[in-house]
């Protein structure tokens, strides 16, 4: 016996829901990519990244993921053999890094916590102690899907230009784009790399460069440069050489059809939502760690994402029986525990197209699972996040 038949909730860090609006702006025939119409379309696009990224630089769009973003990023700006350092915060920026390293570079990590978010004040005393200014670019996401963690850009940013180091900072906005801040010229970013399919409520298979003064610099003298990632062949002057040959339109359509709706809410207004479903979230989860068996990954509230929680199971329970329930009984597909965290945590998402009832109906039935599989838990998680969310929705 099952409840599951009905429509399926994906709670997943990615792919996010898609809107309806967006699955149907791709549902047209494909058009000739040398109509006059087809250009400003993704001059519109390239515009509208540059106010998400909320930078003056250059921005690109790539026919890839978000580990093809991170390799044109890499490429576009260091030579083969040239130091980088990665802030350590889970299990992303480590693979950023191991990207570099298959590439030639020389990769240093900061070890960091899958627990806690990048200290800036050992960024800063890890750059001091490097004199010879050997380290040419900084790696850091801001949002870890894996571990659930949150770093300060502006802060880590703040302490890379108090030491008067040269080195690129390049940041991964892929899981938290479109939800939540993010201010590249302000915070002194030089490269930002982001994808289609979490915030951007998006398809996969869309990714993105920005790229401020100082990366556009290193770019003329990069030695990693290839024809595809390329960013100069990327500004040539026929059209389908921003996609480095043939447009990929009904993605293109997608994304523009993505950003109307972003633009309609308003960014300010999706990084509150995205505030206010994470905060209902850790309201459920602390109930139900009230019996020691769930916790959180990130025991600080400041340094937990705004797109994603993840939790651990404790006292030799483990989260498969439970995510299988809530998958095969009823049709909420929640995520699993990656990297370090496999077998270990579940992770809730709360990103991109997603709202009170789409999340407290994952909640309810997490919690009717912990109850069905005897696991223990505290009781009124669910209401807890109702409770939350009644008290800070505007009633008006």
């Amino acid at each position: 016996m099952s409840v599951r038949t009905g429509r399926e909730f994906l709670s997943i860090p990615g792919p996010t829901n898609i809107p309806d609006p967006v699955l149907s702006a791709m549902h047209q025939p494909a058009i000739d990519i040398y109509k006059q119409d087809f250009p400003p379309l993704t001059d519109s696009l390239l515009k509208d990244l540059r106010e998400l990224f909320q930078t003056e630089g250059k921005s690109f769009i790539y026919i890839a993921n978000g580990h093809g973003a991170w390799e044109a990023a890499l490429s576009n700006v260091l030579s083969r053999g040239d130091k980088i350092l990665v802030l350590e915060s889970g299990l992303f920026a480590n693979g950023w890094g191991e990207a570099g390293a298959s590439l030639g570079l020389d990769v240093e990590v900061l070890e960091g916590s899958w627990r806690a978010a990048v200290n800036p004040e050992a960024v800063a005393n890890r750059l001091k102690e490097d004199e010879d200014h050997d380290i040419k670019a900084i790696l850091m996401v801001q949002v870890d899907t894996a571990s659930s963690i949150v770093n300060d850009v502006e802060a880590v940013g703040k302490a890379i230009r108090s030491t008067g180091h040269p080195a690129l900072f390049m940041v991964d906005t892929i899981a938290s784009l479109g939800t939540m801040e993010f201010a590249m010229d302000d915070w002194g970013v030089d490269v930002a790399v982001a994808a289609a399919q979490k915030g951007l409520m998006s398809p996969p298979g869309l990714s993105f460069n920005a790229a401020g003064p100082r990366a556009m610099e290193r770019h003329e003298n990069a030695n990693l440069r290839t024809a595809y990632w390329d960013w100069t062949a990327r500004m040539g002057k026929i059209h389908y050489q921003k996609y480095a040959g043939t447009p990929p339109e009904h993605l293109l359509f997608a994304l523009r059809k993505s950003f109307d709706l972003l633009k309609e809410e308003g960014v300010e207004a999706a990084s509150l939502r995205h505030r206010l479903l994470a905060g209902a979230t850790q309201a459920a989860v602390e109930k139900w760690s009230e019996e020691g068996v769930l916790q959180f990954n990130v025991p600080e509230p400041e340094h937990r994402a705004p797109a994603v929680t993840t939790v651990l199971f404790e006292k030799g329970f483990k989260p498969g029986p439970l995510l299988d329930f809530c998958d095969k009984k009823c049709g909420v597909v929640v995520g699993i525990g990656i990297g370090a965290l496999d077998g270990k945590a579940m992770r809730i998402a709360h990103m991109g197209y997603a709202n009170a009832p789409m999340l407290l109906g994952t909640l309810s039935v997490i919690e009717m699972g912990l109850k069905a599989l005897s696991i223990p838990h505290g009781d009124g998680g669910t209401q807890a996040a109702i409770d939350y969310l009644a008290a800070r929705v505007d009633a008006g």
